[in-house]
Formats: structure tokens, sequence, C-alpha cells
């Protein structure tokens, strides 16, 4: 008798190792995650490799009932590398799955097997967009197959309970969509190669969804460089007695790297921010400034129509953060230009080090468009 083919898993965490320091692609964290996955598991079972085993043994089967469906669930733990790719690994039960074969001298014969082990997978993910991503795995699976079998009538067993350990290769492929930056959902199929007690080879095939936990995936924000904002100045101007009262400090322009603010690809703001907060104070000091504009502006990665919206709302992320900070919405303006206005060219082919060599066009400006019209 030969089970060839089933799917589904029980994963317990079985945890991947390594940090690939310097690899991480811009603006995606690295770390820890955990999840569990339940799904259909499906079995095909090799009616003819049994019919043979029959007749080998001077028997013929009337009848042959397969029972190739279970349900399997897996729980399993990683790492992230970097923003394409993961290790990771977990405990897996691929469910029950048999066959009763009602022979000819009158008897019958039941055959039964359980599989579950540990699995250790290189996990390949593409982000599609801001939430959507797609990713394959390969890998090892370690997996035991407990059979049994049992017979009436005519049919004798010898060997009722064979057990086997093995190490086979698994694959898979799936969707996950981001519920926040720390949870996700996935759906998946993937397929174990299996070898049952009895030399048989198989493999199994499992369909599952589940849910993936990462912990403090979110990175830290680099501390603020002033160096890239122009500061806030005082201007005394000097007169003969009595002395003139020096001129209140003018608030001008700010320029803020995206990566500071945001994860790459996304508009969700970092938290701290302590450039925005500067610029809130700013602003709180100068009542009278009142046409602030906020550009946001992203490199020539993607679709110019995504890089466009991407941008406008990476502009209204840091407008409704100063809002929150007590600065009238009225006297905000936000607005995206995508991909104009670069100040750096790059001609790497490699896309981490493109990403890295455009982070001066990822970028949000804040600034007094009154002040900025006179200076000029």
């Amino acid at each position: 008798m030969k089970l060839t083919k089933v799917t589904s898993a029980l994963s317990l965490a079985a945890l991947a190792t390594l940090a690939c320091a310097g690899a991480m692609a811009q603006g995606q964290d690295s770390g820890w995650y955990g999840g569990a996955n339940v799904g259909r598991s499906a079995a095909t079972i090799d009616d003819e490799r049994i019919n043979r085993g029959l007749l080998g043994s001077g028997f013929s089967a009337s009848t042959l009932v397969d029972d190739d469906r279970s349900t399997g669930y897996k729980i399993f733990g990683g790492y992230q590398l970097n923003r394409n790719f993961a290790v990771e690994g977990g405990y897996f039960d691929l469910g029950n799955f048999g066959y009763t074969a009602t022979t000819v001298p009158a008897g019958t014969l039941d055959g039964r097997i359980k599989l579950r082990g540990l699995n250790l997978d290189l996990v390949g993910t593409v982000p599609l967009s801001e939430k959507f991503s797609v990713f394959g795995r390969a890998g090892l699976n370690y997996a035991q197959a407990r059979d049994s079998f049992s017979g009436t009538g005519a049919v004798q067993v010898a060997n009722p309970n064979p057990r086997k350990n093995d190490t086979n290769y698994k694959l898979g492929l799936g969707l996950q969509y981001a519920l926040s930056e720390s949870l996700a959902v996935r759906a998946e199929a993937e397929r174990y190669r299996i070898n049952d007690a009895i030399g048989n080879r198989g493999h199994i095939d499992l369909f599952s969804v589940g849910l993936i936990y990462r912990f403090g995936a979110k990175s830290q924000a680099p501390a603020p460089r002033m160096a890239a904002a122009e500061p806030v100045r005082q201007v005394v101007a000097v007169a003969p007695p009595p002395p003139a009262p020096p001129p209140a400090p003018r608030f001008e322009k700010y320029t803020l790297s995206a990566t500071e603010l945001f994860a790459f690809d996304s508009a969700e703001l970092r938290m701290p921010q302590a450039r925005l907060d500067e610029i809130a104070s700013a602003l709180g000091r100068h009542a009278e400034v009142n046409d602030v504009v906020i550009t946001g502006y992203t490199d020539r990665i993607g679709s110019s129509a995504y890089n466009q919206k991407l941008s406008e709302r990476r502009a209204v992320a840091v407008k409704t953060y100063l809002a929150s900070k007590g600065v009238g919405a009225a006297r905000l303006k936000a607005q995206g230009k995508g991909e104009a206005d670069p100040v750096m060219t790059c001609t790497e082919r490699q896309l981490p080090a493109l990403i890295k060599c455009l982070e001066p066009n990822r970028r949000v400006e804040v600034e007094n468009i009154t002040i900025e019209r006179r200076v000029q």
C-alpha cells in the first residue's frame, strides 16, 4: 500500500537563526515573528499498489475505500533577515489517512498513517503593494511516519505498527496581507515530500490560512539630524541709542528625510517624531505664519502614478500630525510631487544599492511660502 499525497499542518515554533546585518533593505525592519496556520489536508492513496500487494499475498480486493482527507495545523517561528528574506521553522502535524480493503478470500485489511515533524525553510517575499505581498518557501522537513495495519478473517498482518523518521524537501507559495505593522494574515499552499514506514514515497499538500505576529518589528526612528534643515535664525539689529529691539525669528524651511518619517513604501509615521514636534513648536511661536506648504517627494522606484499617491499620503500624514499638536489645519496645505525635482541621480543596478542611493530624493519639505517668495 502507498500513501502518496497529504496536506495540512500543526506547527510548533522552531526558531530560525542568524541575523544578516547590513543586508536589510531600506526602510524594512528585521526581527522575530511567530504564528499558526490551520487548514485542509488531502492524500492520494496508491490503490494500484495496494491491489498488487494483496495479489502477491494470494488475495484480491473486492472493494477498496480510501480515507484521504484530514485537518492539519502548524505553529511556527522565524527571523526576518531583511525586506525580502526570512528563515522560518516549526512543528507540523499533517493528520491521519488510510484505507480499508475487503478481500477475497474473505477478510479485511485496514491501513492507517499519521505524519508529523519539524521543518526549516528559507522564505522569500516580494511586496505587491503597501499591504499585500507574495511569498515562496523552500526547505527541509524531518517527519515521523506512524503506520498501523490490522486484518480480519483470512488477512493476517505480520508487522502491525511500523514507524520511520526521515528527512525530505518541502515547498510552498502564499499570499500575505498586513493588518498592521505587527499583525498579518496568510493563505498558503505547501507540499511535503514524505516517506512512509514501509518503503513508499509520496507527498502531502497542505492548504491553510493563519496569522503572523511580529515582535518589535518596528525600527526606532533615527536620531534627528539637525543639519538637514535650516535653523531658525535670530537677527539682531543694533542702532544708535536708544537701541531698537531685535526682530522676531522667522519660520523658514525644513527638509526632512522620508527615512526618518516613514518605513520604506509606507505613509504611516514612525514614532516618536522629534523633528515634527520641533516644527509644531516653531509654528506655535509664529502665529503670524499662515501659508505653510507641506510637500512630499518619492524616488523613481515604482510607477509614477503610485509614487504620486504615496507622496500625497505622506504629506497628509505630516499635516495631520502637526494639526494634532495644536497647529491650525487652515494654516497648512499638503501636496505631493511624486518623483519630481530629484536631488540625486543614481545608476546602481542592484535594488538595495539603488534604494540607498536614492534616499535624498525621498523627503518631505515644510516651508512658509510667503517668506520664501519674499526672500527670493
